[in-house]
C-alpha cells in the first residue's frame, strides 16, 4: 500500500535544481522534469527497437526500472554526474545498500515484491538488459536536451566543451539502438521530444504562488508512477500496467498546444470544456501525431481520447465499461484495458498534494485553499476500483 513518505519523495525531487553550478532556466530543470523527460524518451526508443528492429521490450521491466532509478536518483540528490559515476564505479555495492535502507520504511510495505525487485535491479547486473540500455539511453538524450539549453547560456564557461564531449560519448554508445540514430538526425520524432520538452517550462496552478513550483511535466510522472502503484494494487496484467502508466504519462500532452487551462475557467461557461476539448483534439492531430510514426497514432489516441475514462478494446472496437468490470472479466492484454476512472483520482489526488504542500510552506492563496477543501470533500472515504481514495487523501489534511 502506497504510504505519505513515499508521496513526499516524489515531490523532493520537484526542489532538486539540475545543472544549479551553471546559468539556466529558472523553471523546467528540476530532477522531477528531467526523469519524466527521460520516460518520454524511453517510450520512444522502446516503441522503435519493437517497430524497426522486431525486438521484444519487456514493458514492465521498463516502466519498473523508471520508478526504481527515479527513487534512486532522489536519495542520491543532486551529486554532480562524474562524482556520481566514480562513486557507483568504486563503492556502488554499498551506495546500493544504503539508498534501500534509506527507502526500506518507504516502498516496504508497497504491494507483492516491489522491493526485492527493486534490491534485484541495483544488485544483479544482468537484470533487465535490454531495459536498463534503453533507459541509459533515455537518460544521456534527455540530459543532451538540457545541455543544448545551458550551453548557450554559459558560452565560454571553463569545462562546458569537455562536458558537451562527454555527453556525445555516451549517446554514441548507444548507438546500437534504432532509436538513437533516428533522433540524432533531428527529424520528425525528435521534434516532437522537443516539442514536448516545452512542458518543462508550464507551471501547473499558474495563478498562484506554491512551493514546490511543478510544471505539468512533472505532474504527468507523478500521475503515471500513482497509477502504476495502483496497478500493482489491482493486480493489473502487463497490458493493463503498461496502459495505466503511458495514459498517465501523456494526458497532458495537448497541453504543449493549448497551455494548461484551469478547472475554474472551464467550468466557467457552459460547453467550454467540451469545446476546448475538441481544440485540443484537433490540435493533436493536426500538429503532434504528425510526428510520430503513423503506427503508434491509434495507441496515443487511446491514451489521451476520454483519458479519465476507463475502457477496453473488444471485436477491434474502444467499449467504455468500469474498472470493476475489467477486474473482474477483461483483466487480461487481448482487451488491453486502461482504467480511465483511476486514472483520474491520481491526476486529482497529485493535484491535491500539489496544493496540500503550499499550504503547509505556509502559501495559503485562495486557490489553494478552495482547490484543497473541494478535492478533499469529493475523495473523503471514497474508493476507486476498490482503492481506498479517501485514506490517500486524509494522509494530506491540512486545517
Amino acid at each position: 500500500m502506497i504510504n505519505k513518505a513515499l508521496i513526499e519523495l516524489f515531490y523532493e525531487a520537484a526542489s532538486i535544481q539540475r545543472w544549479n553550478d551553471h546559468i539556466r532556466p529558472h523553471k523546467g530543470f528540476t530532477e522531477l522534469d528531467k526523469q519524466a523527460h527521460k520516460m518520454l524518451y524511453a517510450y520512444v526508443l522502446g516503441k522503435m527497437e519493437e517497430s524497426d528492429r522486431k525486438a521484444k521490450v519487456d514493458w514492465r521491466k521498463l516502466i519498473e526500472g523508471c520508478c526504481f532509478e527515479f527513487l534512486h536518483r532522489i536519495v542520491l540528490t543532486d551529486i554532480k554526474p562524474p562524482v556520481f559515476h566514480r562513486l557507483m564505479a568504486e563503492k556502488g555495492d554499498k551506495l546500493n545498500a544504503w539508498v534501500l535502507e534509506k527507502l526500506q520504511d518507504k516502498i516496504g510495505n508497497l504491494h507483492a515484491d516491489f522491493f526485492a525487485k527493486f534490491s534485484c535491479y541495483l544488485s544483479d547486473n544482468s537484470e533487465s538488459l535490454p531495459e536498463k540500455k534503453i533507459l541509459k539511453a533515455a537518460h544521456y538524450l534527455a540530459t543532451n536536451w538540457e545541455f543544448k539549453i545551458i550551453y548557450q547560456m554559459n558560452s565560454g564557461l571553463f569545462g562546458l566543451d569537455e562536458t558537451r564531449a562527454k555527453i556525445a560519448d555516451e549517446i554514441e554508445e548507444h548507438f546500437d539502438l534504432a532509436g538513437v540514430q533516428k533522433l540524432q538526425l533531428g527529424k520528425k520524432t525528435s521534434h516532437f521530444l522537443d516539442l514536448v520538452g516545452q512542458l518543462r517550462f508550464q507551471q501547473r496552478w499558474a495563478q498562484t504562488p506554491r512551493i514546490p513550483e511543478t510544471s505539468v511535466m512533472g505532474h504527468m510522472l507523478v500521475v503515471a508512477m500513482l497509477a502504476y502503484f495502483c496497478s500493482l494494487e489491482l493486480g493489473a496484467c502487463d497490458r493493463r500496467l503498461y496502459n495505466n502508466f503511458f495514459a498517465g504519462l501523456f494526458h497532458d500532452l495537448p497541453e504543449v498546444l493549448t497551455r494548461d487551462i484551469v478547472s475554474p475557467v472551464k467550468c466557467s461557461v457552459e460547453g467550454l470544456d467540451e469545446l476546448i476539448k475538441e481544440i485540443e483534439d484537433r490540435q493533436v492531430e493536426e500538429k503532434l501525431l504528425p510526428l510520430l510514426p503513423v503506427s503508434w497514432h491509434q495507441e496515443i489516441r487511446y491514451f489521451i481520447t476520454d483519458e479519465f475514462k476507463s475502457k477496453i478494446r473488444l471485436d477491434g472496437q474502444v467499449r467504455a465499461v468500469s474498472s470493476e468490470e475489467i477486474t473482474a472479466a477483461y483483466n487480461c492484454d487481448s482487451f488491453s484495458p486502461l482504467d480511465g476512472e483511476v486514472l483520474k483520482a491520481c491526476d486529482q489526488f497529485a493535484a491535491y498534494v500539489e496544493a496540500c504542500l503550499s499550504l503547509a510552506h505556509g502559501v495559503r492563496s485562495p486557490s489553494l485553499l478552495n482547490g484543497h477543501r473541494q478535492l478533499f470533500s469529493l475523495y473523503q472515504g471514497k474508493s476507486v476500483a476498490g482503492i481506498d481514495f479517501g485514506e490517500w487523501f486524509a494522509f494530506f489534511e491540512v486545517v
